[in-house]
This record gives C-alpha cells, structure tokens and sequence, in this order.
C-alpha cells in the first residue's frame, strides 16, 4: 500500500486556520471513505479528535452502523456522539433534506462543543461525479467548481474537505489495512439517483480520468473565486441603494458579472432567493431591451440604469 495521506499537510495545503490546538470534528458515518479519514484525524491530531455520525432515521440499520462507530472510535480513544434528525421527512427531494439536515447537526453540534473545524471525507472521485453531473446540467462556472474545498458553515465553524486530491481506492485501502469492516450505504447502488449513474458510467470507462476531472474542477474553482472578487468590486462601483430600490450601472461589464450583480440585488432585496439560471438570463435580455420584468418577488425596470424593487403584492381576487 502506497503511503498513507498526510492530513495535517493537505489541511495546511488548504490554508485551513489550524492551530496546535485548534479541535476537530469529523464526519463519520461508517463507509469506506469516513472510516479513512476517522483514521487519518486520530494518527494527525491526537486528543484532538471527535466523531460525529448522524443517524437520518431513514433506515433502521443507521442505528447499529452508529453504534459501530462508536466502537471504532473507542478503539482510537476518539468520543463519538450520534445526531438523530428528527420530525416530519419531505416527500420530495429527500436526499437534499437530509444533506442540509446533516451539516446542520453537525455545525449546531460543534458550535456547542467549541470545535472549530468540521471534516468531511469527500475525495477526487466524489468530485469527478460531481463535475460530470453540473455538466449535463448546464451548470455555470460556480456549479462546475464542484466540492467546495473549504467554506464557512456557521460563524467560528469552518467545514473542510482536505481529502479531495485523494481517490476512492485510497481511502479503502487505509481502511483495509487498519482492519476494519466498512458499511455500504444502499443508496449508493440506487439507479434512480443521478451520481450512481455517473459513477457506473466512471467505471465503465477508464479513459475518463477521475484525477484529471477533479483536477478540473479544481482550476474551475480557482476561475470562480477571482470572478466573484472581480463581481465584489463591481458591486462596490456600479450599485446604488436608494431607499427599498438598488440601481445598477451596467453598462460595458461582461455578462458573467452583470448576472452576478443582478443575482445580488435580488438577494439583498429577497434574502434566500434562488432564481434559477435561465430565468435569470431571461431577465436579463429583457432589462437590455429597455423593459419591466418580474422575478423571485423583484420587479426589474431596464434603460440607462436598471432598478430593482420589491414587486408589488397581487391583490387576491374576490
């Protein structure tokens, strides 16, 4: 087995605000690649580890799974604690809920506990997937950035992904070697779900190299920060807010900035709104034609200097 990843090194790589004794939750749910990184943590920061795993109540074998990392963990001197989500499931979109009810837990649990930094394990063919899935989609160069290697997942809670340069295959290895057995989510077998497909089509085709996709997604990364310090600046010189309305001065930026400011107005006047693209762009082409428009609760009046307000609310009809 090659050597083993140097987790305090990519963290370092990440410019992730580590200390000597900044403390560390990681993200275990009993698979191949968070039994891994669970290892990885315990070998780089000693004392300085906990696990996390959270139990959806979507399946009545998560609670056993829970329960065998808190073996693991115990074998390791780590603690564990399992985070239950609770109430009402969705009908629709459930694995989106159950994502965003996942890093919510597991953000409340380290904002609780004082613990600064949040791992997941997600690695450079979970980020070939990902990249493969926005392109059929016909995401932008924010959707095609892919894993997001680092963000901010609650004030004074950083979420990290260090493994993103490391392979699937890797991560198994790791596992085999310390002896442990690894669960398999059913859900990763699932043909209704987008990223199984993807992955099938992976294997299936070798000249698809997943390091080379991840690697991509990596320099997309780097081409979407520097779009949007440039869209901060020309937010900075072509927005004014003028009571409930802000005004846009447009005129001669590229395309790719003025949907960036157009967003951002909507978002300041409608926090939380997600317009989606092609209405974004639809919009967009109606404001340079000098005309109104109304989208996400926004009305968007075009000319010299297109204005954005709140829409005005429709009368129910008697």
């Amino acid at each position: 087995m090659a050597a083993a990843p140097d987790l305090a090194a990519l963290l370092t790589a990440l410019k992730v605000p580590l200390t000597g004794d900044t403390r560390l939750a990681v993200a275990v749910s009993g698979g191949p690649d968070s039994l891994a990184l669970l290892w990885l943590a315990a070998q780089a920061f000693p004392g300085r580890v906990a696990a996390l795993t959270v139990d959806h109540r979507l399946r009545v074998e998560a609670a056993d799974e829970a329960a065998g990392v808190a073996v693991r963990c115990a074998s390791l001197g780590i603690p564990h604690a399992t985070l239950h989500w609770d109430g009402v499931k969705p009908g629709a979109n459930l694995q989106a809920a159950a994502r965003a009810a996942r890093y919510a837990l597991m953000g409340e649990w380290c904002a609780r506990a004082g613990v600064a930094l949040l791992l997941t394990a997600h690695h450079a063919d979970d980020q070939a997937e990902t990249l493969l899935m926005r392109l059929q989609r016909g995401s932008g160069s924010g959707g095609l950035s892919g894993i997001r290697a680092m963000r901010m997942l609650l004030p004074g809670v950083v979420l990290a992904r260090p493994l993103l340069g490391v392979r699937r295959a890797e991560l198994a290895q790791i596992v085999a070697a310390a002896g442990w057995t690894a669960v398999e989510d059913p859900a990763n077998a699932d043909r209704r779900y987008d990223r199984t497909a993807v992955r099938a089509m992976l294997a299936a085709h070798p000249a698809l190299d997943v390091p080379g996709l991840a690697a991509t997604a990596a320099h997309l990364a780097e081409a979407e920060a520097a779009l949007q310090w440039a869209a901060d600046r020309a937010w900075a010189g072509a927005a004014r807010i003028e009571g409930g309305t802000i005004a846009l001065d447009v005129d001669d930026l590229p395309d790719a900035l003025v949907r960036r400011l157009v967003l951002r107005a909507i978002a300041t006047l409608v926090p939380g709104a997600t317009p989606r693209g092609p209405a974004v762009a639809a919009l967009q082409q109606r404001l340079v034609a000098g005309e109104t428009a109304t989208l996400a609760g926004i009305k968007a009046r075009g000319g010299r200097i297109w204005r954005f307000s709140a829409a005005p609310q429709r009368r129910k009809s008697s």
